[in-house]
C-alpha cells in the first residue's frame, strides 16, 4: 500500500479526499479543474440554484462526450473497413 498517493480534490466547494495510483493524479487534477471551469460556465450561463443541478450537468455533458467519441469511433472504423475491403478488392482484381 506504500505505492498509493493521498491527495485531496476541491470540486463545488466540497473536499474529495482520495487514495489513489500516484499515475491517476495527473488525470484526475485535470478532470477536476474541468469540472470547475464547467461548473462556472453553467453558473455564468444559466441562473442555477443547486450545485447539484450544476453537477447533473456537468455530468450529462461529460457523458455525452464520451458517447459522441464511441459513436464517432465506430463510424471512422466502419469508413476505415470500407476503404480497406475496396482497396482489397482492386488488389484482388490485379492479382
Amino acid at each position: 500500500m506504500s505505492d498509493q498517493l493521498k491527495i485531496k480534490l476541491s470540486i463545488a466547494n466540497r473536499v474529495y479526499p482520495l487514495t489513489i495510483n500516484p499515475k491517476q493524479e495527473e488525470g484526475l487534477r485535470k478532470a477536476t479543474k474541468k469540472i470547475e471551469a464547467m461548473i462556472g460556465q453553467f453558473e455564468q450561463n444559466y441562473s442555477v440554484r443547486d450545485k447539484q443541478d450544476v453537477l447533473a450537468m456537468c455530468a450529462l455533458q461529460f457523458a455525452a462526450q464520451v458517447e459522441q467519441k464511441s459513436i464517432d469511433k465506430e463510424y471512422v472504423n466502419e469508413e476505415v473497413q470500407d476503404k480497406l475491403e475496396a482497396l482489397n478488392d482492386l488488389l484482388s482484381q490485379h492479382i
